[in-house]
């Protein structure tokens, strides 16, 4: 289906006289560069005119000359002070609308794009086999696909089989009931929520995976691959998911047999196994860092946790960052003290969330969570600066947000004294700003309170709910069920093999125990 022909509005003001020369000149000289020459003086000038870096994402003003880094912010002051408003990528060629905040579509400058490439690639005596291995190696997350253009078999096939399937919002592919193999209820309820991670099924559906196993039957990826092909199939049948439970058995024996399992556990032992599968793909091997995994589960669910522990005496502070795939906070009503409930239970709104008198809120939580803590008399460090051991408090900020947040709701407590489940209500919210919380804005922070910044337009740390694990019971009996987004505003309760239509009400209102965000604005590096 091809896109629409209307599209950014904003782009009416660039189209004057010469426009298209003029955006022609900058593809051929600064984008696609097809000849030595070119390249020689891209190299030379394509640098940011504010902080000379020749990288950081630059982007070309399309109404002046002037470069500057996206990632840096710089090309958005420029845009800002000059209202100029479309700049153009450098390196990938996509026109940026600073008034939408986003990547454009515009059908002819898409069409100059286009030329101006092939062009490149004529220039460069570039065979079909070259320009394939040339996008594969011109990016780091994936394969660079060129846009589909039917060929004339093709184009005959489509005329004599003129019935589509469109996708609308009232569209159910994606749902399928799982058939409950005895207490595998724990197991359903996390695949639904990853089936409905927007980019895993983006990769599992365009067949990224490419396994290296010997043997493929064994192969945790291939078999989620294979599952999405059955949610995305049209099938309305509950899938029996035998395959993806003898696997879990097999790589993770904690996990194997017939009694009601942790779905969190199963949540980290599933994407441990599917991280260690998932090494032998050409996106597993492209990491320079051997330590560090560039497979699609890390770029997905991996943020980067910062600890600072402060000495209380020189105020040295020791910095680690390790990786997290969840974040597991406490509640009220646990054996572990909680924080005050922080001012806003006045009735405010605080990250989207309404707060009544008395209810706990999930940014409660993670303030409680990223609150300096002081470490007592009991557990001394050494110093690198006293050279001795001294009190000291700690504190965990977000260094590096993943894509998908995924906050464990620690509702069931384990002691040598106590087993219980803590059903306190905890308020989520539709959307949630991780900015606060973020190591960059420690300094704005007085008393473990955060001062919400002057611009609001930063989208950069925010996130959309999009999957609610619950558990029902007690510690001893229980049972789980998820509610997933299948469209914008529109929610599933997943129930084992039964689905129905669910309420936003109905999401907000359930006490959670694994919420799942999606990042609303995506960058790539």
């Amino acid at each position: 289906m091809s896109p629409p022909a209307a599209g950014c509005c904003h782009v009416t003001g660039f189209k004057v006289e010469n426009w298209k020369q003029n955006l022609r000149v900058i593809y051929q000289c600064f984008v696609w560069s097809g000849s030595a020459e070119a390249r020689k003086r891209k190299a030379k000038s394509c640098i940011c005119h504010m902080c000379g870096a020749h990288l950081n994402r630059l982007h070309s003003c399309l109404y002046c000359v002037f470069f500057g880094c996206f990632t840096k912010k710089h090309i958005h002051e420029h845009a800002k002070a000059k209202r100029h408003n479309l700049a153009i990528d450098l390196l990938y060629g996509g026109i940026y609308c600073f008034m939408c905040q986003d990547y454009i579509y515009d059908k002819d400058m898409e069409q100059i794009a286009k030329e101006e490439q092939r062009k490149a690639w004529k220039l460069q005596a570039f065979t079909p086999t070259m320009v394939s291995h040339y996008q594969c190696t011109m990016t780091g997350i994936g394969e660079k696909y060129s846009t589909w253009e039917p060929t004339k078999r093709e184009l005959e096939l489509l005329r004599h089989n003129p019935k589509r399937r469109k996708i609308t919002t009232n569209c159910t592919i994606g749902l399928r009931g799982l058939i409950n193999l005895g207490n595998t209820c724990f197991m359903n309820c996390i695949v639904q929520a990853l089936t409905h991670t927007p980019l895993l099924r983006d990769f599992f559906l365009s067949d990224r995976h490419k396994c290296e196993m010997q043997s493929p039957s064994s192969c945790l990826v291939c078999e989620m691959s294979t599952l999405f092909q059955e949610f995305y199939s049209g099938h309305r049948s509950p899938h029996i998911p035998y395959r993806l439970l003898h696997l879990v058995w097999t790589h993770a024996r904690h996990l194997a047999g017939y009694e009601q399992q942790d779905a969190h556990e199963f949540l980290i032992a599933a994407l441990d196994v599917l991280h260690r599968h998932c090494k032998g793909d050409d996106n597993g091997k492209k990491a320079n860092n051997p330590n560090h995994c560039n497979c699609i589960i890390d770029q997905i669910f991996t943020g980067g946790l910062q600890s600072d522990v402060t000495c209380q005496v020189c105020h040295g502070v020791s910095t680690t960052i390790d990786p997290f795939w969840d974040i597991s906070l406490d509640l009220p009503g646990s054996s572990t003290p909680f924080w005050p409930l922080s001012p806003g239970s006045d009735g405010s709104v605080v990250n989207g969330e309404s707060h009544v008198t008395g209810t706990t809120t999930l940014t409660d939580c993670l303030r409680r969570f990223t609150r300096p803590e002081h470490l007592g008399s009991s557990a001394k460090i050494k110093c690198s600066g006293c050279h001795s051991y001294q009190e000291s408090t700690k504190q965990l900020t977000m260094k590096k947000l993943p894509i998908v947040a995924c906050f464990h709701l620690k509702r069931f407590e384990h002691s040598a004294k106590l087993r219980r489940k803590i059903t306190t209500y905890v308020s989520f919210p539709l959307e949630l700003d991780m900015t606060p919380f973020m190591a960059s804005s420690k300094e704005s922070r007085m008393n473990g309170q955060y001062q919400q910044p002057a611009d609001s337009l930063n989208n950069d740390n925010k996130y959309s709910l999009f999957a609610v694990v619950n558990h029902q019971g007690t510690l001893e009996s229980g049972h789980y069920t998820s509610f997933i987004r299948q469209h914008k505003d529109q929610w599933f309760k997943c129930d084992d093999a039964i689905i129905t239509k669910a309420s936003i009400k109905d999401v907000l209102d359930s006490e959670g125990y694994l919420l799942f965000y999606h990042k609303q604005f995506l960058e790539y590096e």
